[in-house]
């Protein structure tokens, strides 16, 4: 399995609306073990296809970060929602910046799994909230897009200043 790059703001592609994926190959089969590997690698709990340079709606879910429980969904729609809470998030395409963010803490999703079969999942809290911020991802909306004016601008900097410092 190979490490894969995880793209950071402001890569263009993270502002896209990602495509439907049909192919579910041995291609597809390499890419979702790869990306697997790569948000485990990267102490995430969640990576989504454009986080990585494609512009397809898949993402892998994992909220207890062990190896094999994680989620490959493809396709995936958000079918209900309930609840909300608002809890710290942070992402793989900001690294070092998290904020606050009002999510619902309990939702029904239905995907594609690896091999195309079709899945419902009723999801609370963690996952809950790492199905919806992939599912922000497929539709090109980023962390700081759930923010604007004064607290926008101050992600923004404070981005800025550690993608700076880890240049120095």
């Amino acid at each position: 399995m190979a490490k894969l790059k995880i793209r950071t703001y402001p890569d263009p592609v993270l502002k896209k609306k990602a495509m439907p994926l049909t192919d579910f190959g041995h291609v597809m089969q390499k890419l979702f073990d790869d990306m697997i590997e790569t948000a485990h690698t990267a102490d995430g709990v969640g990576l989504a296809a454009p986080q990585i340079g494609l512009s397809i709606q898949l993402f892998i879910a994992c909220p207890t970060m062990k190896r094999g429980e994680e989620f490959v969904m493809v396709n995936p729609v958000i079918e209900s929602t309930s609840g909300q809470e608002i809890l710290t998030e942070g992402c793989l395409s900001f690294p070092g910046i998290s904020a606050e963010v009002m999510r619902a803490t309990e939702l029904v999703v239905t995907f594609q799994d690896r091999h195309g079969k079709r899945q419902t999942v009723e999801a609370y809290d963690l996952f809950a909230r790492v199905v919806q911020h992939e599912m922000d991802h497929l539709n090109g909306v980023l962390l700081i897009d759930h923010f604007s004016g004064a607290k926008r601008e101050e992600l923004l900097a404070q981005f800025q200043k550690i993608k700076d410092s880890r240049k120095a």
